[in-house]
Order: C-alpha cells, then sequence, then structure tokens
C-alpha cells in the first residue's frame, strides 16, 4: 500500500483533495436548495474558507509542485483548515449554549455589506447569531459544524500527507 501511494502523482492527490472539497460544496448547495436550510452567517464563512481550500487544491493539481512547493501548499492549506475549524468550534459552540445565552439574530449579510466598513462585517460574521444557534442536518448525531469541522481537520491532514509522502 504505502509503494502504491508513493507512486501516484502528487497532482492526482491534489486533484482527489480539490474533488473532496467539491463535493463538500455540492452537498451544502443541495442542503439550501433542495433541503431549503439556509445557511447561517458562520455557514457563509466555512464555504468561503472551503472554497479557498478547493481552490488551493485545483491551483496544486495544476501546479504540480515539487518538494518546496508542496510544503507550501501545505502550509497555507493548514492555515485554512485550522481557520475553518476555527469557525467551525465557534459554531458548535453557539449551538450548545443554553437558549437564554444565544445572541440575538443580527441584519442579514447583504445589509450588512452595504452599510458597513467589512472589519465590521467580519466582526460581526464571526460573533454568530441566533441563526447560528439552531441545528439543521444531522447525520449520526453530527450537525453540519460537527461535520465541517471534521472536513477541515481530513483537508488539512491530506495536504500535510502529500508533503510527507515522499520525504521518508
Amino acid at each position: 500500500m504505502v509503494k502504491l501511494m508513493k507512486g501516484i502523482s502528487s497532482r492526482w492527490l491534489y486533484l482527489a483533495g480539490a474533488l473532496y472539497a467539491s463535493g463538500l460544496m455540492g452537498f451544502g448547495l443541495y442542503l439550501q436548495y433542495v433541503k431549503h436550510q439556509e445557511p447561517c452567517p458562520l455557514c457563509m464563512v466555512q464555504r468561503v474558507v472551503f472554497i479557498a481550500i478547493l481552490a488551493l487544491f485545483a491551483v496544486a493539481a495544476l501546479h504540480g509542485p515539487q518538494r518546496v512547493g508542496q510544503w507550501l501548499y501545505a502550509l497555507v492549506i493548514g492555515l485554512l483548515s485550522l481557520s475553518g475549524v476555527g469557525v467551525a468550534a465557534r459554531h458548535i459552540w453557539i449551538q450548545h449554549l443554553p437558549p437564554d445565552q444565544v445572541p440575538a439574530c443580527g441584519p442579514g449579510l447583504d445589509y450588512m455589506l452595504e452599510t458597513m466598513p467589512m472589519a465590521k462585517v467580519l466582526k460581526e460574521l464571526m460573533h454568530g447569531s441566533g441563526e447560528c444557534a439552531a441545528k439543521g442536518w444531522t447525520f449520526l448525531t453530527l450537525g453540519i459544524p460537527e461535520w465541517s469541522l471534521l472536513c477541515y481537520l481530513a483537508l488539512g491532514g491530506w495536504a500535510l500527507f502529500i508533503a510527507l509522502r515522499n520525504g521518508r
């Protein structure tokens, strides 16, 4: 198995990461447009992070980097994954707050983007709102933010695996 993994081009491994991230985005769109579960502000931030990771995996697949490039991609994808873990952890925390401590619902994202400076919009998004406390779709008792957190860890680990696999 180890020989097989070493024989696979890093381009294919990066493509696998891009396909995984695009599948996650596709499932998010399915939940939104087919199951009618509107994303909350923290869900939207998580989507942006997934899109950034997807873009990096796709660029890496086209680029086909060597050792140093693989480590650079692993570093940037890892940092994005950790930021996604942070947002997902905040979302999980909000969902597990007692009802009397849940933040009030705020204005919509479109309104905030039109009327507030970007720094304030980002602060408000990260603060979360009452919408973020609603638990929607679940699978194996885990909700969307829990699955997102696990997927961020998997994507960051995959990028690290690609960088480490030939270095032994």
